[in-house]
């Protein structure tokens, strides 16, 4: 715990030094990130061992009611916290570049010092096991967060993102709230360990949807996500990495250390996991595909990865339920390893986004194009998380997903035919969404990275230099690892999955893991035959005279950049057939007469859950409390008086009991 410790106090330290540092000679440049990155690295010893299955403990007095100093790490802990200071600790490192250009015209210290704090309340979040103490780091963590999406709060789109963000968070925490005061009347104290005694004796419905709903909103499953395509695009790139790849990953742990509290679960536990995660999944998708702005598509696939998270979930509640440890193993830890390799690959695109942003200045598909021949090593990098966000082999995202496939066959040849038809939507939703999502990068990477340059500012793109990529090269050799040392790493699982599913689960899974050795085998000589291939070609045409020429023009003899697909047209066939979902809108200035001079398209998809749902909600409820504007005379006696009638009101309650 001592190392824990002293990497937080490095966090805060880094904190405190940024406020006074500004410009580029200011603390801020230095320390701070400095500090950050030195107290991730830190923090990975502790979080390997808790991973390891070796917990820590810390119970100190503390004097705010209910509330005490409690912080443990044990195996899930570690699971949550790994990716944690990875992701942290290279997006420290990105931003020191990715913000140098705004030296002279923004305050860098006061960046950083919300950064440094965000990474130490998400770090407390995992590590809390008092509930005072974990909502003050849950509201710490929603706040520091506020302040880094409204950095650039000039723009009204960035301050419209912000409300948004802030009135989801503090639902999602009045649910967290409810929640946890339940719990405790329950248990007859506010400590972790207290509930998970009280929660033994019986599962209730009722807290398994406030926690639902209260982390649900952090997670961004549907249709909570709203504030998520909102606020990801709008923050600086290493804080949106920042924020999906980790901060959105507090509400997964959230649930499952809820789910450890509440004994075993009913079906229908299961059940809604499974629906939440294919609505999430298959929306985030499609709604991905319809974007132009690429950080905003990458935040869609952050609602489509959480998606795919609820469903390994909802396989392991299943099994869990059912009693089968198999079952319950495999789809618990499909979603936890989803959740270290979610943090790997989206965060790796993420920050290669912010570094097309840096190079060409606009982030908008349609404007980029030809950057892999500029950009060649942002091109290949961004190239491996695609690959690992689709599932494909031999990257860590099929990994992950192959184990909730897995776990989901499992179960419909050994578990009751309720349970095998949830299992076949488990199957046939996590199909679909990996299908749509390589369409989706195919349309990303193909229009930003291939063909030519829409745009002089895409022409003259070049490379950032090391200290954003090399950040990146890290988190691509993640995602490389995990692929290559999967039997291990799923091993390694089994105590985390034992905290939330009982210690039969670890002896399934190391059965389990055994079974990917053949798997990682066959994906190795894959990359072998491939290497060993291309490097065949190159022995093949050593010596040879390599020689280009024009291919078949269609009659064009002067083809222009306008010709190529654009990312509208690219996933036209896609966002058609599922339009009634998406509902694009569509203006279109057709061309006109023999030579015509201008013709335009543009198409713009809102967000269905905002414009359906939250918006007719709130305009209610704001028709609604005006209503009661009545009771807002102005005068101080009179609100005196309302005190005093709900004091009366308290105090009656209090004494008929």
């Amino acid at each position: 715990m001592i190392l824990l410790l002293t990497s937080l106090g490095l966090l805060g330290l880094g904190a405190v030094l940024a406020l006074p540092g500004r410009g580029a000679a200011g603390w801020a440049s230095r320390l701070a990130p400095g500090a950050a990155v030195a107290g991730c690295a830190l923090g990975m010893i502790p979080a390997v061992q808790a991973l390891a299955g070796n917990p820590e403990e810390l119970l100190l007095p503390w004097s705010l009611p209910f509330g005490s100093f409690h912080l443990a790490l044990d195996p899930l802990s570690g699971v949550f916290l790994l990716p944690l200071f990875l992701l942290s600790g290279a997006a420290a490192a990105y931003g020191v570049e990715y913000l140098r250009p705004e030296a002279e015209s923004r305050d860098r210290g006061r960046s950083w010092f919300f950064f440094n704090l965000l990474v130490a309340s998400m770090v407390v979040v995992v590590v809390a096991r008092n509930a005072v103490l974990f909502l003050v780091a849950w509201e710490i963590m929603a706040l520091t967060s506020f302040f880094l999406v409204t950095r650039q709060d000039e723009s009204a789109a960035v301050r419209d993102a912000g409300v948004v963000y802030l009135i989801a968070a503090h639902l999602g925490t009045a649910f967290l709230l409810v929640l946890f005061l339940l719990l405790g009347h329950e248990a007859g104290s506010l400590e972790f360990e207290a509930f998970s005694a009280s929660g033994a004796a019986g599962p209730d419905g009722a807290l398994f949807l406030l926690a639902l709903v209260g982390f649900g909103a952090k997670a961004g499953f549907f249709p909570l996500h709203v504030w998520l395509p909102e606020a990801h695009p709008v923050a600086p790139s290493h804080v949106s990495a920042l924020m999906s790849g980790v901060m959105i990953k507090m509400g997964v742990y959230g649930l499952v250390r809820t789910l450890s509290f509440l004994g075993h679960p009913p079906p229908w536990w299961g059940w809604a996991l499974l629906v939440i995660g294919f609505a999430s999944g298959v929306g985030g998708v499609l709604f991905a595909l319809a974007q132009h702005d690429l950080k905003r598509l990458l935040a869609y696939h952050s609602v489509e990865n959480i998606g795919i998270i609820a469903l390994g979930l909802g396989v392991g509640v299943l099994g869990q339920s059912a009693g089968s440890p198999v079952v319950a193993a495999l789809g618990y830890a499909g979603a936890l390893l989803h959740v270290v390799n979610h943090a790997l690959f989206k965060g790796l695109l993420f920050l290669a986004a912010g570094a097309v942003k840096h190079s060409a200045h606009t982030l908008q598909v349609d404007e980029l194009g030809g950057l892999l021949r500029r950009m060649p090593r942002t091109g290949v990098l961004f190239l491996v998380g695609a690959v690992a966000i689709t599932g494909l082999p031999p990257l860590n995202g099929f990994i992950s997903e192959f184990l909730v496939f897995l776990g989901a066959f499992r179960g419909v040849g050994s578990l009751g035919a309720a349970a095998a038809v949830a299992m076949a939507l488990a199957i046939g939703g996590l199909a679909l969404v990996s299908g749509l999502a390589l369409a989706c990068f195919a349309k990303a990477f193909g229009v930003v990275f291939l063909g030519e340059p829409r745009t002089s500012e895409a022409a003259h793109a070049r490379d950032p230099g090391w200290l954003m990529v090399g950040p990146m090269g890290v988190l691509a050799a993640g995602c490389l690892a995990v692929a290559a040392f999967a039997p291990l790493v799923v091993r390694s699982l089994g105590p985390a999955v034992a905290v939330v599913a009982g210690p039969g689960t670890a002896a399934a899974l190391g059965d389990a893991a055994g079974s990917l050795h053949p798997l990682v085998l066959g994906m190795g000589a894959l990359v072998v035959l491939t290497a060993g291939l291309a490097l065949l070609r190159r022995g093949l045409l050593r010596g040879r005279v390599v020689e280009s020429g024009p291919t078949w023009d269609c009659g064009y003899a002067a083809p222009d950049f306008r010709m190529q697909y654009s990312g509208s047209s690219f996933a036209e066939p896609l966002t058609t057939l599922f339009r009634s979902v998406l509902r694009p809108r569509e203006w279109m200035a057709a061309p006109e007469g023999y030579f015509p001079v201008t013709a335009s398209v543009a198409q713009e998809t809102p967000d269905a859950a905002r414009g359906l749902l939250f918006r007719p909600l709130f305009r209610a409820l704001a028709w609604s409390a005006g209503k009661l504007r009545w009771l807002q005379r102005g005068s101080v006696h009179l609100y005196i008086g309302y005190i005093v009638l709900a004091l009366l009101a308290v105090l009656a309650a209090t004494v008929g009991r």
